[in-house]
């Protein structure tokens, strides 16, 4: 088939969601001989999107994502698709903590994203008050207070079950550390439907987690440290740098902007910064949300769920230390932080102690965050007022007087998309009006169904199958 009778597709961004089509599509192409051809347009100089490794000093630092859920097996299965099964790690595990009124209380054991399912633990606790686990212990008799299926925001959904205290000491931190969001705000459907799938079954989510939850396997020799999460020796841009050798070089185009996508009959125009056209008979946008209303503004019905879904800013800090400097062992991974402090920092990992190939023998490396929403504006803030309020936090927490070695701040502006309740209701609008206005035209990424690598990943496979399906 000539290249003028071949279908073309146009994947717009390089993050792991576009590295992931283009991959996967390249690969039907090449297996099944399909009539296609792709390109992949990334703005930057740089593929990869949020993942981005630096290395200084024998030091591996993550300053986008770290690591992405083990059991959501898309990604170990793409690592070992590009030949990194070798270089897949399991993070060690250890004891986490909540800061809350200037004190590292540990996790209770048995906590599952702040839900109690063991006895013992909780009830020891110094986290909460005897009249906060009380009202937790609530959850065990009360009805069910949920619709099946309807939507509602975290907040709601866990301060009746448990009650504020829980909420606001343990299951907030560790719920809004991953969306960097507001729990009261953020939509129970579309972050964590198994709670209310566990609730609608069980009617007490404390029951429900307990019998929902895999007995423990006595750990073996190679499994004892094994964690929950995944990521590679030499850090996620591993994945990246392996994604790009695989794809078609000519098919790779970078630091372009495109301005415009815009139906042309049945096919597709993009319009780019320099005044370039070209025409694709597919579309698929891994773009960040607020880039994609910008190419799609012709096109209002269209855009119009998008501009539902608000986003918030945050920032990284890696410090690296002498393991001499910090009094006392760290015994632990790390801490989150209750939202009612006065601390900059939202969390701090221990990454030497959670990732064993991330810093050099004899020294810790320390990574803090800053900013939340509705108060993110610390991020825009000048690197060592940034740096002055973390080791302001981390003398009053750890007693880390010493100046770091070094330090790498990175800033992600409008880059946490935030789930709001009726998020699910919002997407799917969205693509419901995308195939009656713009068939051929697809979406996926952070802001649609899931923020992890995995979410990513498993959406890109998806978009692959429909497009090959609709041609």
């Amino acid at each position: 088939m000539s290249n003028r009778q071949k279908k073309r597709v146009a994947i717009v961004g390089g993050g792991i969601t576009g590295l992931t089509i283009a991959y996967y599509l390249q690969k039907e192409i090449m297996s099944k001989g399909l009539g296609l051809e792709y390109k992949l347009f990334e703005s930057s100089e740089k593929l990869g999107g949020k993942i981005k490794t630096d290395y200084t000093n024998g030091f591996v630092i993550e300053q986008g994502p770290d690591s992405f859920l083990a059991r959501k097996q898309s990604a170990a299965r793409l690592a070992k698709e590009v030949g990194l099964e070798k270089e897949l790690v399991y993070n060690n595990t250890g004891q986490s903590f909540v800061l809350k009124d200037d004190q590292l209380y540990p996790i209770p054991g048995g906590a599952i994203m702040g839900i109690p399912t063991k006895l013992a633990p909780f009830a020891t606790t110094k986290l909460f008050s005897p009249f906060g686990k009380l009202r937790a212990a609530g959850d065990l008799f009360l009805p069910k207070t949920s619709l099946p299926g309807a939507d509602q925001s975290l907040g709601q959904f866990f301060r009746k079950r448990l009650g504020d205290e829980v909420v606001e000491n343990l299951i907030e931190p560790l719920l809004s550390g991953i969306y960097a969001g507001d729990i009261d705000r953020l939509s129970l459907m579309a972050t964590f439907p198994q709670f209310h799938q566990v609730e609608q079954k069980y009617r007490s989510l404390i029951l429900g987690m307990s019998k929902a939850t895999p007995k423990p396997v006595k750990p073996t020799q190679s499994s004892k440290s094994r964690g929950m999460f995944m990521s590679f020796k030499g850090g996620l841009q591993s994945l990246v740098d392996s994604l790009e050798n695989y794809l078609d070089e000519d098919a790779v185009i970078k630091a372009v902007d495109i301005e415009r996508v815009q139906k042309d009959g049945e096919r597709y125009k993009l319009t780019f910064s320099n005044g370039n056209v070209e025409t694709f008979d597919r579309v698929i946008l891994t773009t960040p949300h607020e880039v994609t209303q910008k190419l799609l503004r012709d096109y209002d019905l269209i855009i119009n769920p998008l501009k539902g879904i608000p986003s918030t800013s945050v920032a990284t800090i890696a410090m690296g230390f002498p393991l001499s400097s910090i009094k006392g062992e760290l015994k632990g991974t790390g801490f989150v932080v209750a939202k009612k402090s006065e601390y900059s920092i939202t969390a701090c990992t221990w990454t030497h102690k959670k990732w064993k190939h991330s810093a050099p023998d004899g020294y810790a490396l320390l990574r803090c965050y800053v900013g939340r929403f509705g108060n993110d504006e610390i991020v825009g803030e000048s690197d060592e007022s940034i740096l002055a309020a973390v080791q302001k936090d981390l003398k009053k927490i750890m007693n880390i007087n010493e100046e770091p070695e070094f330090y790498k701040i990175t800033r992600w502006n409008k880059a946490m998309p935030q789930y709001m309740v009726g998020h699910k209701q919002r997407i799917e609008q969205l693509k419901a009006n995308l195939v009656e206005e713009m068939p051929g035209v697809y979406v996926a990424g952070a802001a649609y169904e899931g923020l992890g690598l995995p979410d990513c990943i498993d959406q890109g496979e998806v978009v692959v199958q429909k497009v090959i399906e609709m041609i």
